[in-house]
């Protein structure tokens, strides 16, 4: 029965005996269109990001349940506070996120894409990614999109940064660049998510692993996905062969990759 509170109404799925119920879903749907739309709103995501958002908060609602989405959505939340905070000095530095701190396409792609992937292979192939490695793997995915955008909003008003390639000082703001202020906030924001997931899991009747094994492997994992954002951004990004969207999905998609065997060493669900 545990499982199955982690599962919105859907269409039966392999392993999954739970009922499709058209008006819950029609409402959990609208509930997350609403969402993507005060969001669009409150300036934090532009028109275009908004549907992108929805389509895919919709998706990962039907196919995971709400825990999982209310994660995604407490995640954009937290984004979007980091991204105001001090936000007429990052202007002033042209350091700023979009024109007035908005979010488009590319960087909500880069962020839900993997998630929502994580979801459907959950829901289709129970064998492969059971429900535990879900909950694990997608708050890793969640915990480093907050450690890079809190690093990234917050470290840069430190003025000062070295590149975690070369150690040499480089410009705030600089791809690769990181300071001990943003460091900080990299370790606030992976630990934070981790335990917003495991909280989340817990209201809806898990997580399904060890609650340690989930925390210590989101946080480590978001964390270390923040780094090697910062050393893509200081190779391939600056030189042209990535572009910030490019290095954000594969830093997450790194993260991932270092959750599940983080998770398989400790002899988690997958």
């Amino acid at each position: 029965m545990t499982g199955n509170l982690f599962r919105a109404p859907q269409a039966s799925a392999p392993g999954s005996p739970v009922p499709f119920d058209p008006l819950t879903a029609v409402a959990g749907v609208a509930a997350t269109a609403l969402l993507a739309a005060v969001a669009v709103a409150a300036g934090a995501l532009t028109r275009p990001a908004g549907v992108v958002a929805a389509a895919f908060g919709s998706a990962i609602l039907l196919l995971a349940g709400w825990p999982f989405l209310a994660l995604l959505v407490l995640f954009v939340f937290g984004s979007v506070l980091a991204t105001r905070y001090g936000f007429e000095l990052k202007q002033a530095a042209r350091l700023q996120e979009g024109t007035h701190g908005e979010r488009g396409v590319s960087n909500v792609l880069a962020h839900i894409t993997i998630p929502t992937a994580l979801a459907l292979g959950a829901w289709g192939w129970p064998a492969v990614l059971p429900a535990g490695g879900l909950e694990v793997l997608f708050a890793a995915a969640l915990a480093f999109g907050a450690s890079d955008t809190f690093a990234s909003e917050f470290g840069v008003l430190s003025g000062r940064a070295r590149s975690l390639v070369s150690g040499a000082a480089v410009a705030a703001g600089t791809n690769g660049g990181v300071s001990a202020l943003g460091e900080l906030w990299a370790v606030a924001g992976a630990a934070s998510t981790a335990l917003l997931g495991l909280l989340l899991y817990w209201a809806a009747g898990g997580p399904l692993v060890a609650p340690v094994d989930l925390f210590a492997i989101a946080a480590a994992s978001g964390f270390a996905g923040c780094q090697i954002d910062s050393v893509l951004g200081a190779t391939l990004e600056n030189r042209g062969y990535l572009t910030k969207g490019g290095t954000n999905f594969l830093s997450m998609l790194a993260t991932v990759g270092v959750a599940a065997v983080l998770l398989y060493a400790v002899g988690g669900p997958l």
